[in-house]
């Protein structure tokens, strides 16, 4: 039995409950240092599916993220932006240092053809970010985003509406956004050893 209980606590996957993402999972920076101490482990979780819950649309949820995309364009990773709710304006982009030569657009139509081309963004390792707005999203399917992000080693950032919080979700980090008159709150609906906590982040410019 103890040998058993040795070799469960060395595998790799296993975490032991001290905070932050799972040791192979790691995380980047945001680019936004009043973010990353928010954040469980300081960062986006690598290898995993970030949901990102707004109050509304267009409430600077893309900003929180334009820093972390500006370094993947420049590593020359690709991200894949998959049916978003409004087309991306590439002169933002560019001011923000996204290459838009790595900028992939992607209609997928409806449903679950959105899922399915995220799933295989995540999975194939050639996009660094692939962000997602589902028009609907299971648990089933959350799970299969998750693994094909785990598989890919890319940061997936899904969009949805704030009632998603209501239901249970394997996402490894959900925030939830409120817009204020100097920028938006975040707040950790779930990360490990982060969850509830919240920071009010002004975004200028």
């Amino acid at each position: 039995m103890h040998n058993a209980i040795r070799g469960l606590l060395g595998y790799p996957g296993l975490w032991l409950g001290g905070g932050g993402a799972t040791p192979e999972q790691g995380v980047v920076s945001t680019g936004l240092a009043p973010l990353d101490e928010l954040l469980p482990g300081g960062g986006w979780p690598v290898g995993a599916v970030t949901e990102i819950l707004p109050s509304r649309n267009g409430i600077g949820e893309l900003r929180l993220l334009l820093p972390v995309l500006a370094d993947l364009s420049r590593q020359g990773r690709r991200i894949a932006w998959i049916n978003p709710p409004h087309i991306p304006y590439p002169p933002a982009f560019s001011a923000s240092g996204v290459a838009l030569s790595r900028v992939l657009l992607l209609c997928a139509g409806a449903g679950r053809d959105r899922l399915w081309a995220a799933e295989q963004c995540l999975r194939s390792g050639a996009c660094g970010g692939v962000l997602l707005w589902p028009e609907e999203c299971d648990n089933q399917s959350l799970r299969r985003l998750q693994l094909a992000a785990e598989n890919g080693r890319g940061l997936g950032f899904l969009f949805r509406p704030q009632r998603a919080a209501e239901s249970p979700s394997p996402a490894a980090l959900r925030l939830r956004l409120a817009s204020t008159s100097r920028g938006v709150v975040v707040e950790v609906v779930k990360g490990r050893g982060g969850a509830g906590r919240r920071a009010e982040l002004p975004l200028t410019g």
